[in-house]
């Protein structure tokens, strides 16, 4: 059974408590706004510290197998959970070929701000993840991506220097480049760069992240007021269903695989949220003609606040309960 106190804690943390804030603010038509330079900001940063402080923690706990394992899973869900979100939204959603891609991509590829509430909510149920989980959540980001530009471009259909533009962007977008470069950079100062960085990418770190999910919770409320009307119940029910179906596969291949219970928590939580920060840059380049009242809509305004509400605390309690 899920840890009732446990979720509760997870929603009364200042974090998750900002974004209501926020969603409360946009519903109630405040002007209450954070300019995109400030947000943007807050977003590399977010990925920074998330980088910097797995690398380190990497460092001292050694790669190991986990790691490989727990990558190779990661990798394998993202690429693949695309294939299985198309086959189901054109058998419930009518919707056009790049919209359709759209969604496959958004529920394949990965939210780093669920991963940062979820490394939050493991530490306060006392579960305990390798760092090397921020390399997993990067790696995680591109597989469906690429998948989605396949299903999207059919047999070679689309422009090769169009191709050639995404998958650029992909490879060497903000959100990889400092998620990767950030983890290189813990990985090789270790502790020592630690010492130098603790304030930086530590106590400052919750501060950033109650900022970024108050203007998250504006933005999330304000997409369901503008593109809500076009999300059909199928979408909706997709956004809800969708997730649980990634996160019990993912839950069910590490358990098979042997990961240890906070690893196999973070993963579960990953594979069950949807990205709204990657996958839309890609497909504004991609697929130019999908519709973001759709596929940003249903991961922002319905994923991510399920996730922080439920979804969350469901998964690390699934996890605790399986391995007990």
């Amino acid at each position: 059974m899920p840890d009732l106190s446990a979720g509760l804690a997870l929603l009364t943390s200042p974090a998750i408590l900002f974004f209501f804030i926020g969603a409360a603010a946009a519903f109630a038509r405040s002007d209450l706004a954070i300019p995109e330079p400030v947000s943007k900001a807050l977003s590399l940063y977010l990925m920074l510290a998330i980088g910097f402080k797995g690398g380190v923690e990497a460092r001292d706990a050694g790669l190991n197998g986990d790691f490989l394992v727990a990558g190779a899973i990661g990798i394998a869900l993202s690429a693949l959970m695309p294939l299985l979100a198309f086959v189901i939204l054109k058998r419930i959603q009518r919707l056009d070929r790049p919209t359709i891609c759209a969604l496959a991509a958004t529920y394949g590829s990965v939210s780093v701000v669920t991963f940062a509430a979820g490394q939050q909510h493991l530490a306060a149920v006392g579960l305990t993840s390798g760092g090397y989980m921020a390399a997993v959540l990067a790696l995680m980001e591109t597989p469906a991506i690429l998948t989605a530009l396949l299903l999207l471009n059919g047999a070679g259909r689309g422009e090769p220097g169009r191709r050639r533009t995404i998958l650029k962007e992909v490879f060497v977008g903000a959100a990889t480049v400092m998620l990767l470069g950030s983890f290189i950079v813990g990985l090789v100062s270790g502790q020592a760069g630690m010492a130098r960085l603790e304030v930086f990418v530590g106590p400052l770190f919750q501060g950033a992240l109650c900022f970024f999910l108050l203007d998250i919770g504006l933005i999330a409320a304000r997409r369901l007021m503008e593109g809500g009307r076009k999300l059909s119940a199928g979408v909706v029910a997709f956004a809800l269903g969708f997730p649980l179906v990634s996160a019990g596969i993912a839950l069910g291949l590490s358990r098979l695989a042997g990961l240890e219970v906070g690893n196999a928590a973070l993963l579960t939580i990953l594979a069950g949220s949807a990205s709204y920060i990657a996958v839309p840059a890609a497909m504004r380049l991609a697929a130019p003609k999908a519709d973001t009242g759709v596929f940003v809509t249903a991961s922002l305004a319905i994923t991510f606040p399920f996730n922080l509400t439920i979804g969350i605390a469901l998964y690390t309690a699934a996890a605790a309960w399986l391995w007990r």
